[in-house]
């Protein structure tokens, strides 16, 4: 599609339907609380920073290629840096008027866009249709696969509706023909010592580590009271089923613990509860438990076809004081129930009926498994990184599981 007062392309069928459920997955396993109203994201810089540095690596390729396309369709001259790679979801009530993505002075330095769409209109969610206020295409419907990308100032402005149901997903990356505002740069230095503080590819150098509080809590101006709102985290694990409950002996809670002193409990050992039934597996802490939780749904066929051999994990509840301490926990971590199931309760992917325990028990190996390739890849390709201080993708032939 060329116009020349208007530049901008619309690539159908872009990335593969199963790279738009691995990026959902990183999604909607890590992701905080984001920088507009009802809008959530999840940065490369923030993955570093709470030890998920390995799920950088399905984003290495589609960097690459998005790169090589805007370079060649923007006929630029001279080689794109990233600005930023990241994914954000939004949720009902949120919008945006009309703008272009340069409109601060502090994004002057973005010169194209790319919006990658990871889901789709009307069957994940609705409303969220993006619009040009002038030129063709005037409106773009978001499917999955899809690519819209177009110059970042005013030659491309642009709104997207109020969403009204469900959740809409994208990966979003700018463009700069400004070398010191290259993100790899940045990202190389933040994954050196990351990667330096473990060893080898044992269990903990992938173990999520929890970020603030704060980050997770919504909406966020009640983010230093909690009286109000809920934990993404745990809103997440609701919509699917899930509670939770501590590792540790509970006795302590009580109906005068503050709510900051029981949201700490979310970055300890847990369990997970799901109809009155309690599973043996434990988890480090509420990153961990939503990994492996979000990874079930991702691959859920896949995993059906797993378990022959494995028998449930999970046990009936018959203790009236878990049942009590998990209420307890649910009314502090989601005040807001309504509120949490009108952001995330619109597509459940999984029946209840359909759950299998069995399944879920492989999750938790299938996952381990996962995530160490994606650490083994990233190890190996940080020193080709850190010499030529760009990020891409390095022919290393096929990592062992």
């Amino acid at each position: 599609m060329t116009d020349s007062e208007h530049p901008r392309l619309i690539l159908h069928n872009f990335l593969p339907l199963h790279v738009c459920k691995e990026l959902e997955f990183i999604h909607k396993s890590c992701c905080t609380v984001g920088y507009r109203p009802n809008v959530f994201s999840t940065t490369l810089s923030h993955l570093i920073a709470t030890n998920c540095h390995h799920f950088i690596m399905p984003f290495i390729p589609i960097r690459e290629r998005l790169r090589e396309k805007a370079e060649e369709y923007f006929m630029c001259q001279y080689e794109l840096f990233v600005e930023f790679t990241g994914l954000i979801s939004w949720c009902r009530g949120a919008s945006i008027g009309w703008h272009s993505d340069d409109n601060r002075p502090y994004l002057k330095q973005r010169d194209f866009a790319a919006v990658c769409y990871l889901n789709s209109y009307d069957a994940d969610f609705k409303g969220g249709i993006f619009h040009f206020k002038d030129g063709e295409p005037a409106d773009v419907v978001p499917m999955a696969g899809d690519v819209i990308m177009y110059t970042a100032d005013d030659r491309n402005i642009h709104s997207v509706d109020e969403i009204t149901e469900g959740e809409r997903i994208t990966l979003t990356l700018w463009f700069s023909r400004d070398a010191s505002h290259d993100e790899d740069r940045k990202l190389i230095s933040s994954l050196s010592p990351a990667l330096l503080d473990v060893a080898g590819s044992k269990l903990h150098s992938y173990i999520p580590v929890p970020g603030s509080i704060n980050m997770y809590w919504f909406p966020p101006d009640e983010a230093s009271s909690f009286l109000s709102g809920f934990d993404i985290r745990c809103g997440r694990l609701h919509v699917l089923g899930f509670d939770i409950y501590p590792f540790q002996e509970t006795s302590h809670l009580s109906a005068s613990d503050s709510s900051h002193n029981l949201l700490e409990l979310l970055s300890r050992p847990l369990l997970l509860v799901r109809d009155s039934k309690l599973f043996e597996s434990r988890f480090l802490n509420i990153m961990h438990a939503l990994q492996i939780v979000q990874f079930y749904i991702w691959k859920f066929s896949d995993l059906k076809t797993k378990v022959e051999e494995m028998t449930p994990d999970a046990t009936p509840i018959t203790s009236q004081t878990q049942t009590t301490d998990i209420d307890r926990l649910k009314s502090v971590f989601l005040k807001d129930l309504q509120l949490a199931e009108q952001f995330f309760g619109h597509s459940k992917p999984i029946k209840d009926a359909e759950f299998d325990s069995v399944a879920f028990s492989a999750a938790v190996l299938e996952w381990e498994c996962y995530v160490s390739k994606l650490h083994k890849e990233l190890v190996l390709h940080l020193p080709h990184w850190k010499t030529n201080q760009s990020i891409f993708c390095v022919p290393l032939g096929d990592v062992e599981d």
